[in-house]
């Protein structure tokens, strides 16, 4: 699997900007983080992220144009197969190895996807784009049925892959809570949708 965000010194400087910005979105929520910041962080002048970026909308975009390139590449790194129940839990996880391998990845969609502001829904909205078509294909290469709504199919895609993302976290803390060291590790969620 291809990593999008690339090695720090292979990068040019508009690449280690929007990593930078993905990095300090995640971990403090991008309300949180100034310009300044991000080019500090990034080791370059608040004149070159304007220059590259122009705004911190357009910086945003980059950055959740990144977060799509590592579901996409994930994605098209899954081999074909003639079986659609192996191919469909190969994809689901290789999208998990990605995810447990970039934390920042993980911040960044759950702050993304779990604020309500209009900004926060550009992120979404492109994610729903891709599985579309990723569940278009699946239809179309007989890998998924065309007995269900293709709706039903995006949501269940969605969920599976997402729906750990964001429930994780109230896993872990009810598990410190309630469960006693000799428990073992914590539960991992799975979570499916039922037909309506």
């Amino acid at each position: 699997m291809t990593n999008p965000r690339a090695k720090n010194e292979d990068l040019t400087a508009k690449a280690r900007i929007r990593n930078a910005a993905m990095d300090l979105y995640a971990q403090q929520g991008e309300e949180r983080v100034s310009l300044r910041s991000v080019a500090a962080e990034a080791g370059v002048t608040l004149g070159l992220v304007q220059h590259h970026f122009k705004t911190k909308s357009g910086l945003r975009e980059a950055v959740d144009q990144l977060i799509i390139e590592y579901f996409a590449e994930t994605i098209a790194s899954v081999p074909q197969s003639d079986n659609p129940r192996e191919y469909a839990a190969a994809r689901d996880a290789a999208v998990a190895a990605m995810l447990n391998q970039n934390p920042n990845v993980v911040n960044y969609v759950r702050r993304a996807l779990l604020d309500p502001t209009p900004a926060s829904t550009h992120l979404l909205d492109v994610f729903l784009e891709l599985t579309a078509n990723e569940v278009r294909w699946l239809r179309d290469a007989g890998f998924a049925s065309t007995n269900r709504a293709e709706a039903e199919q995006i949501l269940g895609l969605v969920v599976r892959q997402v729906g750990e993302l964001m429930l994780q976290p109230l896993i872990e803390g009810v598990w410190e809570r309630v469960a006693g060291p000799a428990d073992g590790g914590v539960p991992r969620l799975r979570i499916e949708v039922a037909e309506a």
